[in-house]
């Protein structure tokens, strides 16, 4: 009988399953989107729903404690307090959706997308490779293939 247990443990540590839900997180916050499996996806959306209600309220306060939770990535948390909480002026709850996918072909796990149901507005990436490609140029080193030594043999 297991009584008062909170949470899924996934299989993992407990420093594993933390560092694992902040990564799932910190992509969401950046990506926008995210898929994984249905069991992850459901551990890590009532943290998620909780930062993004801390980062409406706004605050130092509410901010090291998100940060926190994301292991100190400054981008992350920043833009999670600049962009994501501007998205939701009038929601209370429900910033996140889960839509299942097909499921996985080798283990046969259930797939689904984490997405924002309001539109985040975030910069597009392409641009900024494109920027630096035009800026600098790529430089090849061509190497040179030398033809290997015949191995010489005694005559008798």
């Amino acid at each position: 009988m297991n009584k008062r247990v909170f949470g899924r443990k996934l299989s993992r540590s407990r420093p594993a399953r933390e560092a694992l839900f902040a990564s799932l997180t910190q992509s969401l916050i950046i990506n926008g989107s995210i898929v994984t499996t249905r069991a992850k996806a459901k551990a890590v959306a009532g943290s998620v729903e909780k930062m993004v209600t801390m980062a409406k309220k706004g605050g130092i306060a509410a901010r090291r404690k998100v940060m926190s939770k994301l292991d100190n990535k400054r981008e992350a948390v920043d833009f999670l307090f600049q962009k994501v909480a501007k998205a939701f002026p009038a929601k209370n709850s429900g910033f996140i959706r889960i839509i299942s996918l097909p499921r996985r072909v080798g283990d046969n796990a259930q797939m689904v997308r984490m997405e924002w149901t309001e539109k985040v507005e975030y910069e597009e990436k392409t641009n900024k490779k494109e920027e630096k490609k035009d800026g600098k140029t790529k430089k090849t080193v061509k190497k040179e293939i030398k033809p290997k030594k015949e191995i010489k043999t005694k005559k008798q």
